[in-house]
């Protein structure tokens, strides 16, 4: 395997890092054109024309909608159904996400000025919230937690859940994590047409305010085509990891964790930071023995291939400085003194911080979530949490002695805009 290798004092280092990071976002024009009939398709007819993909693309043949909703008693079954060791991951899992995501309730809050003007800010639950959920070879339980259990945290009155079954096959633990996260409704319905029943709303399906959780590039597709009509929480690209390692871990470890993102797809992106060039050796060497026993070795050796590197930087400083540039979605600190290292870091969607914490445990029990900004979002979104199921409103109250003062100002700064009925209005208040 080849790995890119390269120094922070090579004259080309810029474009090097620039070419490395770059990765085309732009929406495929055919794909595009697709999503867009289905959705409108999908709000025309609504569950006509949703069984009707669903039964060509999964290879189905429900008759109506509503033979693909799965009971909750199919859901506590699965639940009830896996081997205890497994169960027990999954709720020690869904404890710590649940423990964790509490504490970023936001409050109602207000204050009362001396001249009994009230002003403040109510937080309020979404009502209604859809979850996709990847199915398929490509079925993640733990994206069920971590998009279901801080929606209901925050208080969301309903949940429903779609996730795609080709050939009407139902991945058990999927459906006991919707079982463990008390998720209200499950549709198998996947691809665009899934979205298209979330946004709008079919005889079955209910509309919801807000979309969540991952899926293909149709899915994406439909996710921004629908934004407006309902929220999402994100289009993400693929998976990345950067690790800025002192050269004092054990190299396989370091190697094992840039596996953990390549794994993922073929456009995964794995890189490490390190002012230490003999163990930049250690780890590419270590990259080349252990890449042969792993399962996903094809897919492992293109990522590292085409979108990998191994960046031998001036010191720790340095490897701050291109973190921040690169705004990684996981970031590893493998270094002495990683809480101290952390506060030089601006920009990043979970930061592991020392030799033990590898990004595994982020995506599956810690408690953070998993569902991180890419593709150099960092810089300015956060990871997905309570808060994306929450919103803010404005509280006013004012005071009649209040509204002497401000209406004045108000009535003032509307006549420079050309509003007069602004004006006129808080004029009115004036005694």
């Amino acid at each position: 395997m080849k790995i890119r290798r390269f120094s922070t004092s090579d004259s080309d280092f810029q474009a090097n890092l620039k070419q490395l990071l770059a990765f085309e976002t732009a929406q495929d024009d055919s794909i595009d054109v697709v999503v867009a009939n289905i959705l409108k398709d999908v709000k025309n007819r609504g569950d006509a024309a949703v069984l009707e993909y669903t039964n060509r693309f999964d290879k189905t043949n429900a008759s109506k909608i509503s033979e693909l909703e799965i009971s909750q008693s199919e859901l506590v079954a699965a639940l009830n159904g896996l081997p205890a060791e497994q169960r027990s991951a999954l709720q020690t899992a869904a404890d710590r996400v649940k423990s964790y995501h509490e504490k970023q309730l936001m409050s109602s809050w207000s204050y009362t000025e001396a001249d009994g003007t009230l002003l403040g800010q109510q937080v309020t639950s979404l009502d209604r919230v859809g979850l996709y959920v990847p199915g398929g070879k490509a079925a993640y339980p733990s994206s069920v937690l971590m998009n279901a259990i801080p929606a209901k945290v925050a208080g969301v009155q309903e949940l429903i859940m779609v996730v795609p079954t080709p050939n009407g096959e139902k991945n058990q633990l999927v459906l006991a994590a919707a079982a463990v996260c008390g998720v209200d409704r499950v549709f198998c319905l996947g691809g665009a047409q899934a979205v298209g029943a979330l946004a709008y709303g079919t005889e079955t399906v209910p509309q919801v305010d807000k979309i969540v959780g991952p899926g293909n590039a149709y899915v994406a597709a439909a996710k921004r085509r629908v934004f407006g009509v309902v929220g999402i929480d994100m289009v993400a690209g693929p998976s990345e990891i950067l690790v800025i390692c002192d050269g004092k871990t054990n190299p396989d470890w370091i190697a094992m964790d840039l596996f953990s993102q390549a794994e993922h797809d073929e456009l995964a992106q794995s890189i490490l930071l390190s002012p230490d060039a003999d163990f930049l050796d250690k780890v590419a060497a270590s990259i080349e023995r252990l890449v042969q026993e792993m399962p996903r070795k094809d897919i492992i050796t293109t990522s590292l291939t085409d979108r990998g590197a191994l960046i031998h930087v001036r010191d720790l400083e340095e490897a701050a400085e291109i973190s921040n540039y690169i705004a990684p979605e996981h970031l590893e600190l493998s270094v002495e003194e990683p809480l101290a290292f952390s506060k030089k870091i601006k920009h990043a969607g979970a930061i592991f911080m020392g030799r033990d914490t590898c990004e595994a445990l982020g995506d599956y029990c810690a408690g953070p979530n998993h569902v991180l900004p890419t593709s150099r979002t960092a810089r300015f979104s956060s990871p997905l949490g309570v808060y994306d199921f929450q919103k803010r409103s404005s509280l006013i109250m004012v005071s009649s002695e209040g509204a002497q003062v401000l209406g004045k100002v108000a009535a003032t700064l509307a006549y420079g805009e050309g509003l007069q009925a602004h004006a006129r209005s808080a004029e009115y208040r004036l005694k």
